[in-house]
């Protein structure tokens, strides 16, 4: 009885809610640890793969990032932008404290600067939304009594935790999926800063679009697993236009210029 109402205390402590939709989350894990395994998580996973460090590469990528940061309002984030070189991936990620990475191979089907923020603003949402800590808050919660308060009180998940908690396995590239409320959420949170950032929520649904083509006929991309259906998508993205509109028609608007093309671009 008294470990059961000692964990029914800690995960009423760790009630929170995420931006713009304010839902109600369970998040154990402090925002500090978070972010300090999310920056460990990222030097492990670039430290395993082809940095892509062509400017001509890593521009669109870097502003798109910028813009996105600015409206985020996190100041306490330690924003850092990557590109890794690979074609057959067509993958993003964004872990705690900022570290974005996108793979070449999502330049394809994002085609442009604003077909990119969309890719940009949806992960960049689920790190806004903690959607990794509420993740490895909810199997914390399934433990027993006593290992649940030792990861609260510090004795808390390393850097293959974090990993797996914002979609990563222990293969760079492999995706473990989040749950279809946090993909529906993080495409709400991103349709709203790509919107804030200057870019045109519309080409939202242009970009999914593309992302079920690509799909058709093999294995969905892994940006695809265990999200919303397509016509679920673009019911819901449809509901949120006529709140993410007016982020776009009040601010400065981003230049839309093509990605380069991976084959093609100079060396």
């Amino acid at each position: 009885m008294r470990r059961a109402l000692v964990v029914c205390l800690v995960m009423l402590a760790g009630c929170a809610s995420a931006p713009y939709t304010h839902r109600s989350q369970l998040i154990l894990v402090s925002p500090q640890e978070e972010t300090k395994l999310g920056a460990q998580a990222y030097q492990e996973v670039l430290a395993k793969s082809r940095v892509d460090g062509r400017a001509v590469v890593v521009g669109p990528v870097e502003e798109i990032g910028r813009r996105i940061a600015a409206v985020a309002n996190q100041p306490q984030y330690k924003w850092q932008f990557t590109v890794i070189d690979d074609p057959k991936t067509e993958n993003a990620f964004c872990l705690p404290g900022g570290k974005v990475a996108v793979y070449t191979g999502i330049f394809p089907v994002a085609r442009d600067s604003n077909g990119l923020a969309v890719v940009m603003g949806h992960e960049i949402a689920h790190a806004l939304a903690r959607h990794g800590a509420e993740r490895m808050s909810q199997g914390l919660a399934a433990q027993a009594g006593g290992s649940l308060l030792g990861a609260v009180l510090g004795t808390g998940p390393g850097t293959n935790a974090i990993l797996a908690a914002y979609g990563l396995g222990a293969q760079v590239g492999v995706l473990l999926p989040y749950g279809r409320t946090q993909e529906s959420e993080a495409d709400h949170i991103g349709l709203l800063l790509m919107a804030r950032a200057g870019y045109d929520p519309r080409g939202a649904l242009a970009f999914w679009k593309r992302m079920e083509e690509a799909a058709k006929g093999r294995q969905p991309p892994e940006f695809l697993s265990t999200h919303p259906s397509h016509g679920t998508r673009e019911q819901q993205i449809a509901a949120w236009m006529s709140e993410a509109l007016p982020y776009y028609e009040s601010a400065a608007h981003a230049p839309v210029e093509a990605l380069p093309g991976v084959a093609s671009a100079s060396r």
